[in-house]
């Protein structure tokens, strides 16, 4: 009489955790591609997968030759399509947190760079400053002008003047310091970004799809400041809500950041 296998005997912890390990990577990786063109990407494999199965199915041996060639580079493709997502969840798992370079940012920095943003957007002077989190920015920095002086509203009103040479780059500031100014930023590859947002707002998006770092804009148009995290802009109605807001960014998870703003809004 035919018995039924019981796969439980040889199923051990080590199976367990293995199991746990690539679904955690799986939960992972989808969190990551969620709302980009990834997913779009994804649905073209599931469909190359499926024509796979159906020249096998039916002996299409034309199509199966073609596919067949695909599928044995598939790694090397996975790695080519996926390159910004691996490269954003390998910086991820390598984020020490608990090390911070320069000390934390005091309440006294904070209303240094709130004074001179609030100068320039009333002057409407474009400017970018970069707030380094858990994320090291140092090749970022490397781009522009070492100046690792104190955080002060009239320099960093000075450095955004459009007669200064460093005006169109970004401040970085790490720590308590003002690491570098008139920094190249890597501009973001997303195509559905507003047509409206100019050079400095791509930057911040880009910088902000890579790393975690907090990244105040002023337009040069309007005059309107936002802070960017996590690849979304958030508009500063005024000084008050910026402060708010900065203190919030750099001080608790972003997981809680868009509800305090819902908050701040109403206030």
């Amino acid at each position: 009489m035919y018995s039924i296998p019981n796969y439980l005997d040889n199923f051990a912890l080590t199976d367990l955790a293995d199991i746990l390990i690539v679904a955690f990577i799986f939960y992972r990786f989808l969190l990551l591609v969620q709302g980009t063109r990834a997913v779009q990407m994804i649905v073209g494999i599931l469909i190359a997968g499926s024509m796979y199965w159906l020249s096998i199915t039916y002996k299409l041996y034309s199509l199966n030759w073609v596919l067949n060639h695909f599928f044995q580079y598939f790694f090397i493709v996975l790695i080519i399509l996926f390159q910004e997502q691996i490269r954003t969840a390998l910086i991820s798992a390598g984020k020490v947190g608990w090390i911070k370079r320069g000390g934390s940012l005091h309440e006294e920095h904070v209303e240094e760079v709130i004074t001179a943003c609030g100068v320039l957007s009333k002057e409407h002077k474009g400017a970018i400053i970069v707030f380094e989190k858990s994320s090291g920015l140092m090749n970022y920095a490397d781009t522009g002008t070492t100046l690792n002086c104190d955080i002060h509203s009239d320099l960093l009103y000075s450095l955004f003047q459009t007669h200064s040479p460093l005006h169109d780059g970004a401040v970085i500031i790490s720590g308590q310091k003002i690491l570098s100014a008139g920094c190249f930023l890597p501009l973001s590859k997303n195509v559905e970004i507003d047509r409206h947002y100019g050079t400095r707002h791509r930057a911040a998006l880009g910088l902000t799809e890579l790393t975690d770092a907090v990244v105040i804009t002023v337009s040069e148009e309007t005059g309107k400041m936002n802070i960017c995290h996590g690849g979304i802009f958030y508009p500063m109605e005024n000084e008050k809500m910026l402060r708010k807001s900065i203190r919030e960014f750099l001080i608790k998870d972003a997981s809680a950041i868009s509800s305090k703003l819902m908050t701040l809004k109403q206030e």
